[in-house]
């Protein structure tokens, strides 16, 4: 059977490649631990699930609205202006401007299809999440990478985003915290973003803000607090890492444009009718309900970066800047090797599997997940340092 050249031109996802070498390592009876996935290692809490159960007994299981349900999209909209509540921004959302996705990957998806052209531009700084450029390819887009520096913290500095722009920019990817890089862009620097953007009131902004409540000593702020992005931003969000829900599949976007409104619910509608109903309800408990345990899940992914980042001064070869947020390490290894050569070398001599650099767009550097538990974490670190040395 042919295959399309749009889909024979995209990569692998090599996070979820590792982490599925790492399962079938597994299988096979080899002690593999896996720092691949950014994925929570706890559990839903308790009355998420709850609630999820309880949409089943009072049979919500029909179809509903292609945007979301009214109420949980209420409280998306409430919960992202008390983000910017703070803040001396006109912006506030409603219900009407928010579109629930399958997960934040699809509302990412989702934006860029009803946005990019072939042919458009979009400015992804570098190191970032590895789907960017892939959806930006299959929407016909061209992917203007931007290599960001190691002394700004892998954060895009205006002077880069200024030189990136051309007539035919489209778009602009932002990811604060970041994947993979565990950076968290400061209010000064997204000022200093926004008065390069102020020039061109043509690109877009995308901002992926999924990691927003991970944070440690500092605090993202969202790209909503700036109102002159008002009518061209759109923020992206979802309760998978927050929550530990990445299995129920909630992400949404949020945008007061109007037009890409109802463009963007045009092709939701045509693309899956709507999100599972039952998950919906369940993010909307966790959205409305009582945030502690956020809270709690946020302190243990500090207490684990405290660790890992102890472990990993001890490895030579390893230069790193702490992660501000998410629960990523990404050390640079060109002291010892490629990020690939690397990342071959720790699972087949340590059998500690992590995702190289280059999936990234950095090929210098590898990528640790720290969302395991504290022993594994502890027994990784000591494998690497084992192998590397």
């Amino acid at each position: 059977m042919q295959t399309s050249r749009r889909v024979n031109a995209i990569a692998a996802s090599q996070s979820l490649a590792m982490a599925e070498r790492a399962r079938q390592m597994k299988a096979a009876g080899v002690d593999v631990i896996s720092m691949s996935l950014g994925e929570p290692d706890m559990d839903t809490p308790e009355h998420i699930r709850r609630a999820a159960q309880e949409a089943i007994d009072n049979h919500w299981s029909h179809y509903g609205p292609v945007a979301g349900i009214p109420s949980l999209r209420e409280a998306i909209a409430e919960t992202q202006n008390g983000l910017i509540a703070n803040y001396p921004s006109s912006i506030v959302f409603s219900a009407e401007d928010v579109i629930v996705s399958v997960g934040a990957k699809m509302a990412i998806y989702n934006a860029i299809q009803t946005v990019v052209n072939p042919g458009d531009e979009v400015i992804i700084p570098m190191p970032s999440w590895v789907s960017y450029s892939e959806m930006v390819k299959l929407a016909g887009g061209i992917v203007v990478p931007v290599t960001t520096r190691y002394e700004d913290h892998y954060n895009l500095t205006p002077e880069q985003l200024r030189a990136a722009i051309s007539p035919r920019t489209r778009m602009v990817i932002l990811c604060s915290p970041n994947n993979p890089t565990g950076s968290v862009y400061s209010p000064e620097e997204l000022k200093a973003l926004v008065a390069v953007l102020r020039d061109y009131p043509d690109v877009v902004v995308l901002s992926d803000e999924i990691y927003n409540c991970l944070t440690y000593g500092t605090q993202a702020l969202t790209m909503a607090a700036f109102d002159e992005l008002a009518d061209r931003l759109i923020v992206v969000n979802g309760v998978s890492k927050a929550y530990a829900m990445t299995g129920y599949r909630i992400g949404w976007l949020l945008c007061k444009n109007k037009a890409f409104i109802g463009a963007c619910t045009r092709l939701q509608g045509q693309q899956l009718t709507c999100a599972t109903m039952i998950a919906q309800k369940a993010a909307e408990a966790a959205l409305r309900g009582d945030q502690t345990c956020v809270e709690q899940m946020r302190q243990v992914f500090a207490e684990r970066r405290e660790l890992i980042c102890r472990l990993a001064a001890e490895i030579p070869g390893f230069t790193f800047c702490e992660p501000q947020g998410a629960f990523y390490l990404f050390p640079d290894v060109s002291a010892i090797s490629t990020g690939d050569e690397v990342v071959e070398m720790l699972l087949e001599k340590a059998h500690v599997a992590v995702v190289s650099g280059s999936a990234f767009g950095y090929p210098s550097c590898i990528r640790l997940s720290y969302a395991i538990n504290t022993k594994d974490i502890e027994e990784a670190m000591r494998r690497i340092k084992a192998v590397l040395a």
